[in-house]
């Protein structure tokens, strides 16, 4: 028939399938990828980085989980030209806790929850829950740029690490919307 797409991961104590994300520093997604359960991470994570060197070759750096650690750390650098950068958990973590950049994956995880779709795997096919997930971003992404601008953030963000203080501060431009227009004015 054909391939198995579910599994059992007894390390999460995940049955059906896992979500692979990988996402910019707003928490978009620039890939998406679903496979069965069973596999270790690391398994299917040279797929999932060589999906998301094709169309974003600019990508120099990338924070992951533990996980995507160990000999892929020297193939991502050799092969892609990624640094791949683990983010492991503290020591005296117990259960689930916030860290530093692995948290935009986090939230993005719990955006496509809100989707009630996205809740339960109930497709059939791999690429069917992964046009779900994206069709879940497109969908984030159009509210986002319809919406206007926020004041930026004057304090840093709780998660992420002071910056030191003589280094500058980047500058946000904003630009207004550019007037279209149809036709010349002479033909009116």
């Amino acid at each position: 028939m054909g391939q198995d797409t579910r599994g059992f991961d007894g390390g999460k104590m995940i049955n059906g399938r896992k979500r692979h994300l990988a996402v910019d520093m707003r928490g978009m997604a620039l890939a998406v990828m679903v496979t069965p359960a069973a596999p270790h991470d690391s398994i299917p994570a040279r797929d999932r980085l060589f999906r998301l060197r094709l169309p974003h070759p600019e990508l120099a750096v990338a924070w992951a989980d533990s996980a995507y650690g160990g000999t892929l750390v020297g193939w991502s650098h050799t092969f892609l030209g990624i640094t791949l950068k683990t983010v492991p958990r503290r020591k005296d973590q117990d259960g689930f806790a916030v860290l530093a950049k692995r948290w935009r994956a986090e939230r993005a995880i719990s955006w496509i929850m809100r989707a009630r779709r996205n809740v339960r795997d109930h497709e059939r096919l791999i690429s069917h829950s992964e046009a779900h997930i994206t069709w879940t971003f497109i969908t984030l992404m159009v509210r986002r740029l319809t919406r206007p601008p926020r004041p930026p953030r004057t304090s840093p963000h709780p998660v992420e690490p002071v910056k030191a203080v003589g280094r500058p501060q980047p500058v946000r431009l904003r630009m207004q919307q550019p007037t279209i227009r149809l036709a010349p004015t002479a033909l009116r």
